[in-house]
């Protein structure tokens, strides 16, 4: 089964080289072009990319899907099956129709539940105990195609985003190959969506970085975890400006307003919250400055409360 995979980030790779290992036949690899990375602002090949040319898999990185040329291409290399995983990229009716297996998709939740881009990021804002990867055949909608498998996971008390990325995306690659396989056998099953249970995932921006302390205790560990590893959980402190990477509830009650500062020291920075809680600030990093403990910073930057 000749197989065209379409994938960009780190997530993808993961599913790539799972079928390089498994000796799955990877006709081509599709992903999208290089971008300008770090200070320099040189143009660096996605994850995806590398983990192909290290295969020795010819790469097609096609500025548009629409025009003509990304459909040529994939006629020429006759997939039975393409295989998107965070490829980045609406495919056009046109290539969804050409795979005699059509095209199969790997998306980091249970769906129907957070369909769209941040799947993942939006489980853990919202405080989601339980999610998940699911395959599904491709549709014109945005994942509304027809569930093939799904794998599901706890996701642990303050995980974050990135965390859970990283233990989703080699679940997404065990069930890649099993759909795969599944759909050689002539086996795979197809499940239509309930589209009223469905919810949805925008991508996230950095409007919503700045923690609401209006909120309770809860709900701001939530943002500080979700909103990791970009753009990353903001706050005001004493007058600095922060990002937050890491916090926990802190024992008490408190009166003050919340956004206050309570205490700073070696174990971290107190926080005023919403109905009179408050959470402890462990790690973070002022502008300008390097990641570190927060007990760290404030050896260097007594805060005064």
């Amino acid at each position: 089964m000749r197989i065209v995979f379409m994938g960009t980030p780190d997530f993808a790779a993961c599913s790539l080289q799972k079928l390089i290992d498994e000796s799955f036949d990877v006709a081509a690899v599709f992903c999208q072009p290089d971008k300008p990375r770090d200070r320099g602002h040189k143009l660096a090949p996605c994850a995806v990319k590398e983990t192909a040319l290290a295969a020795g898999l010819p790469v097609y990185q096609p500025e548009k899907l629409r025009d003509g040329t990304a459909l040529e291409t994939l006629r020429t290399l006759a997939p039975d099956v393409i295989a998107v995983v965070a490829y980045g990229r609406i495919l056009p009716d046109d290539i969804l129709s050409l795979p005699r297996y059509g095209c199969v998709n790997v998306h980091g939740s249970l769906l129907p539940k957070y369909r769209g881009s941040a799947p993942i990021q939006r489980a853990v804002l919202a405080g989601e105990e339980v999610t998940g990867v699911t395959t599904m055949y491709l549709s014109s909608g945005m994942d509304e195609g027809d569930i093939i498998f799904t794998d599901e996971t706890a996701i642990a008390e303050g995980e974050t985003s990135g965390q859970l990325f990283d233990r989703l995306a080699p679940m997404g690659a065990e069930l890649l190959v099993k759909t795969l396989r599944a759909i050689e056998a002539g086996t795979a099953p197809r499940t239509p969506q309930n589209g009223e249970a469905a919810t949805y995932a925008p991508p996230l921006s950095r409007e919503e970085s700045p923690v609401d302390w209006t909120k309770p205790a809860r709900m701001v560990l939530r943002h500080i975890y979700g909103m990791q590893p970009w753009p990353c959980a903001t706050a005001d402190l004493a007058g600095t400006n922060f990002k937050l990477f890491a916090a926990q509830p802190a024992d008490g009650h408190t009166d003050k307003a919340p956004g206050t500062v309570l205490s700073a020291g070696k174990t971290g920075i107190e926080v005023a919250c919403g109905g009179g809680e408050r959470v402890r600030i462990t790690e973070l990093q002022a502008a300008g400055g390097k990641r570190m403990a927060a007990g760290a910073w404030l050896l260097g930057h007594p805060m005064e409360v």
